[in-house]
């Protein structure tokens, strides 16, 4: 159930502390697709790479270095891992100043990884958490390809 929990208050704050989020689509948006969940899509913006802000990208950055440095120690203690990530996450929610369809995309990478967090946070199967691992690691990749400052 904490997991759960995580994630509603997770999506809450990162919904309501982005300041003056603009809820406009732009349909001129055309560009190469690739498939984040099953409901959701991570678009490019008309060919380009979407720009955030800078807070956002260090975060992004210091969860790569965070995973980076716990595959060379080669550590096995995911919710460790996962407190450090989720602090994180943390910060670029709490410096969210992105607005309109680049804000909107960002979503679409940062609930998973959400997610993915909460899994490392609270699971006591370490298969689960190594798979979280992994779709974590896909999610950061994602990011770096759909997003620059």
């Amino acid at each position: 159930m904490k997991p759960i929990l995580f994630i509603l208050l997770a999506c809450v704050v990162l919904f309501t502390s982005c300041r003056s989020e603009n809820k406009s689509t732009n349909t001129d948006e055309i560009g190469h697709k690739i498939s984040i969940t099953d409901t959701l899509q991570l678009t490019f913006n008309k060919g380009d790479k979407w720009l955030v802000n800078t807070e956002t990208h260090e975060g992004v950055k210091n969860m790569e270095a965070v995973i980076n440095e716990f595959k060379a120690e080669k550590s096995e203690n995911y919710k460790e891992l996962g407190n450090k990530l989720s602090k994180q996450t943390s910060y670029v929610i709490k410096n969210c100043t992105m607005t309109g369809a680049s804000h909107d995309q960002l979503h679409v990478v940062l609930v998973p990884m959400l997610d993915e967090i909460s899994v490392l946070r609270e699971s006591n199967n370490l298969i689960m958490a190594k798979t979280s691992l992994t779709n974590l690691e896909d999610l950061i990749q994602a990011y770096f390809k759909h997003f620059n400052l």
